[in-house]
């Protein structure tokens, strides 16, 4: 099912990318752009992981350097029977984590200094164990090709509407039509990149959650760990989360600007948190 989720996200992105060259420059336009998003999911397939981490400036860390983080996580590797992922540790003071890579032996869980300071390591296991769970229901490669898909849409729309600002077509300026045309576009493309997102996140993290207390045999760890992010989330901006990866986040790390929340990634988090506590095992 997340194969042929990936395939209908590829191909709605690819055809959102397809409509801005015909905009641009007519039947070329439109070849350009279904080259280039051809080539764009060939290299986010492969290096989606890479510019997730690079983007949210994680670095990687060794067991000497992180010896708990490590333990737990290949800990939840050994319960899922999952190889070990690669771990990373980003310098946001926001508590959060996300898990990337195309598939699980190609896999990489990223924690913030945040969580990192703030959790307990009981609560961290619960946060870890939803990570794992992406990993073994492999929908992180879905989620790591909408960030990259959807944040190159987002600064092609940005580029347009610099170009329209600032340039453009004197002929199309006079036509209302046109113009009309050209404004639906610059406001469509990225919004319709983030309602993708949108409907790819929420029910795989309540998936997640639902796995990841599987894994443990409570829900009660993650759904602590839940609440405290939550609210830390609100207080403590992200420096390295944008619009186009928060999804990949176990908590929509844009909280704390309100304008984000009008789209939001992720599902309430009061209802993540009734979930797993009423779960029994």
């Amino acid at each position: 099912m997340n194969r042929l989720k990936t395939a209908v996200l590829m191909t709605v992105l690819t055809v959102i990318l397809v409509l801005i060259g015909e905009w641009i420059g007519g039947i070329s336009g439109m070849l350009w752009f279904l080259l280039l998003g051809v080539a764009m999911n060939g290299f986010s397939y492969f290096f989606s992981d890479r510019i997730a981490l690079a983007m949210a400036h994680a670095q990687p860390v060794t067991e000497q350097e992180a010896p708990q983080l490590y333990a737990i996580v290949r800990d939840l590797c050994e319960r899922a029977n999952l190889p070990m992922p690669r771990i990373y540790i980003t310098p946001d003071p926001q508590p959060n984590a996300f898990a990337t890579g195309r598939n699980p032996s190609h896999a990489a869980v990223a924690c913030t200094q945040g969580i990192l300071q703030m959790l307990e390591p009981w609560e961290l296991e619960g946060v870890l164990a939803h990570e794992i769970s992406h990993v073994r229901n492999r929908d992180i490669l879905i989620s790591s090709i909408a960030a990259v898909l959807a944040g190159a849409i987002t600064s092609i729309a940005r580029i347009l509407q610099f170009g329209w600002l600032f340039g453009g077509n004197d002929d199309e300026r006079d036509n209302p039509l046109a113009l009309i045309g050209q404004l639906l576009m610059i406001i469509l493309a990225p919004l319709a990149a983030a309602l993708v997102q949108l409907s790819i996140s929420r029910s795989r993290e309540f998936a997640a959650d639902a796995s990841g207390a599987k894994l443990l045999g409570t829900g009660e760890p993650l759904a602590q760990a839940l609440e405290k992010i939550d609210s830390a989330a609100q207080r403590i901006p992200s420096y390295s989360a944008s619009p186009s990866t928060a999804h990949l986040y176990i908590i929509n790390p844009l909280k704390a600007r309100d304008w984000t929340t009008l789209f939001s990634t992720h599902p309430p988090t009061a209802e993540r948190i009734r979930r797993l506590l009423a779960m029994h095992f």
